[in-house]
């Protein structure tokens, strides 16, 4: 009986010390050597910017994973409702992160789901979406981080003067349904005042009232500002078949808009911000970041750049410091 129970008691110690040298359960900070990641890309709407922003993210992504990520890019055709069907699916698929590519597709998203990391990119103001008082870089309570194309505003408004110092009313032409366009209104519009401008709004719900609201617009206006919008960018040759003709110039938000319809514009490399939430993906795959507790990461670099057609038709001249559209 005692030599039973000394078995016993032997057995148990032996168990007792392989369980103590068993490793703790691998985290999902380290994913298995073996492990594809499936991401899923929502993209409001085709046009310029956003392109470029997508085409960066799987570009550096692709470059940074290989064959260990399938990215599935879906476009919205600019309406929230089929976005919000796009990130349904992708929860539904089970994907281990989904980027979001302009506002209203962000907005789906996040709807979409509170567990499955999600990053924008081309977001002007990520308080302004979420409609949060102060996001102060952050939100944790969102499972949400990503990139912003805001360019300064200030800065913007101050081109507009440098270009027309002489006009008197400046009409700003944007999408009433997309929050970043209102943001971005509700700034720059005292910044303008302060420059003496005579500063009127005109807004339209969607795309098939953008001509006739451009039309209101030039008849008011000597000179018009149209900020980083995804309906007018999707609309910028609709906009310049009523502004050119009538003269009308018009300062954009952002390189894509401006080869539209614009004169000029302070804007960001939207393939560079697409880069960069690609970089923030990978820390959230392979290294376990919290998507939560990432700060919104901002552009490093603004450039001023001009339409040379559209500068030519008007008679416009432009500083040296400006660089042409390709």
């Amino acid at each position: 009986m005692k030599k039973f129970m000394a078995l016993i008691l032997a057995l148990a110690m032996l168990f007792a010390l392989a369980a103590c040298g068993q490793s703790a359960p691998a985290s999902s900070a380290a994913p298995a050597a073996d492990k594809v990641f499936n991401v899923g890309v929502c993209q409001l709407v085709q046009h310029p910017a956003l392109d470029a922003a997508t085409q960066g993210f799987c570009d550096k992504l692709t470059e940074l994973l290989g064959d260990k990520v399938n990215i599935t890019v879906q476009n919205g055709a600019g309406d929230q409702p089929s976005c919000a069907v796009i990130a349904s699916q992708f929860v539904s698929d089970e994907v281990d992160l989904i980027m979001a590519n302009a506002t209203p597709a962000l907005i789906a998203a996040a709807g979409a789901t509170n567990t499955i990391p999600v990053l924008g990119t081309s977001i002007t103001a990520y308080a302004a979406a979420f409609e949060i008082d102060e996001w102060e870089g952050r939100s944790v309570a969102l499972n949400v981080s990503g990139t912003s194309d805001l360019a300064p505003l200030d800065e913007q408004a101050a081109m507009l003067h440098d270009f027309f110092p002489d006009a008197k009313t400046v009409g700003i032409l944007y999408c009433n349904a997309e929050a970043n366009s209102r943001f971005q209104v509700e700034t720059i519009t005292p910044l303008l005042e302060g420059f003496g401008y005579t500063v009127k709004t005109f807004e339209f719900s969607d795309s098939n009232d953008v001509a006739a609201v451009t039309t209101s617009a030039v008849g008011e206006c000597d000179a018009l500002y149209i900020p980083t919008d995804n309906t007018a960018a999707s609309c910028a040759e609709a906009i310049n078949n009523v502004a050119l003709p009538a003269g009308v110039p018009i300062i954009a938000g952002e390189s894509g808009l401006c080869s539209g319809c614009g004169v000029a514009t302070l804007s960001i490399d939207y393939y560079d911000i697409g880069v960069k939430t690609a970089e923030m993906a990978f820390d959230i795959l392979v290294n376990g970041a919290d998507v939560s507790t990432m700060e919104i990461a901002y552009a490093p670099v603004f450039t001023k750049m001009f339409n040379a057609d559209i500068c030519k038709t008007l008679g416009i001249e432009v500083p040296d410091d400006f660089t042409a559209i390709g």
